[in-house]
């Protein structure tokens, strides 16, 4: 994995990170039912990117 990588793979950890706690405060207060569905679609891109970049290792 070349350093580009590495770096990318760290910044989408971070990310996720911060977007798990929040689509679980979102899933118990429900204010916005689009937010739910954004938080997931971003979550899912982020792991299925992060995915991508450990099998190209």
């Amino acid at each position: 994995m070349d350093k580009k990588a590495k770096k990318r793979l760290e910044v989408i950890n971070k990310k996720l990170q911060t977007l798990r706690p929040r689509l679980a405060g979102s899933k118990e207060q429900a204010d916005d039912p689009n937010e739910l569905a954004e938080l997931e679609n971003e979550i899912s891109s982020l792991e299925a990117e992060a995915a991508e970049l450990r099998k190209s290792k």
